[in-house]
Parts: C-alpha cells; sequence; structure tokens
C-alpha cells in the first residue's frame, strides 16, 4: 500500500461515527452486515450513514454487494493489513525487541482457521 493510499485509511477511521460502523462491520464477519442494521445500531440517520459507508468505501476499508434490495458490507481484511503493514514495515529501526508488545496486542483474538478467505 503506497503513502496516500495508508493515509486516507487511516483518515476514514479518524471519525468516531466511521471508527464504531467499521468495528461493526469486523464484528459481523464473515456473513457482513446491511447499511440499514448497521445505521439502526449505532443510531444514525441512514443518509448520514450512507456517507459515513462511502467513505471507509472509498477508503478501500470496507467492501460492498448489492442482495436484492439491501447492500451488505464486509470488512477488507487485506487493505487494513496493508495499511497497517505499512506503518510497522520499518519497525523500531531493526529491534525487533521494541516492537515486541505492539506485535503481541494485534494478534486477533480468534485462532485463523485452515483456508479461510479474506474479503477484498
Amino acid at each position: 500500500m503506497k503513502k496516500e493510499q495508508t493515509i486516507e485509511a487511516f483518515s476514514a477511521l479518524a471519525q468516531p461515527t466511521r471508527m464504531d460502523a467499521f468495528k461493526l462491520i469486523v464484528m459481523r464477519e464473515p456473513d457482513g452486515i446491511a447499511a440499514g442494521e448497521v445505521s439502526g445500531l449505532l443510531d444514525v440517520p441512514q443518509n448520514t450513514m450512507s456517507t459515513h459507508l462511502a467513505i471507509l468505501l472509498r477508503a478501500g476499508l470496507i467492501s460492498s454487494e448489492r442482495q436484492s434490495r439491501s447492500i451488505i458490507y464486509r470488512a477488507n481484511f487485506v487493505n487494513l493489513r496493508e495499511a497497517i503493514n505499512f506503518l510497522l514495515k520499518d519497525c523500531c529501526a531493526g529491534h525487533p525487541d521494541i516492537c515486541a508488545p505492539l506485535l503481541a496486542d494485534i494478534v486477533p483474538c480468534c485462532p485463523a482457521k485452515e483456508n479461510q478467505g479474506l474479503h477484498a
């Protein structure tokens, strides 16, 4: 991921409603969540939520898929990983002991499943 894309991704998350929406979308993996449900659960008007979701979509942090009359949103873990990797690529100037606590904190809460695909 390039610097500009990383900035756009983190900028999209630098707003409370978008951060809450993104976390909710992540929690609903792998099935995704409808836009209306995101709006209802976060108690945000649908037109406002639509704008926030569009910003997350443009930043590449989520993807969308129309299912009948609903738009289902899913987290784009590939782009999220690339943004985080951009920041940590040269972590601690070659002193991995300094980065160890940070890296331990970002270990996912769930064990990885074999052959589990990531949404692009």
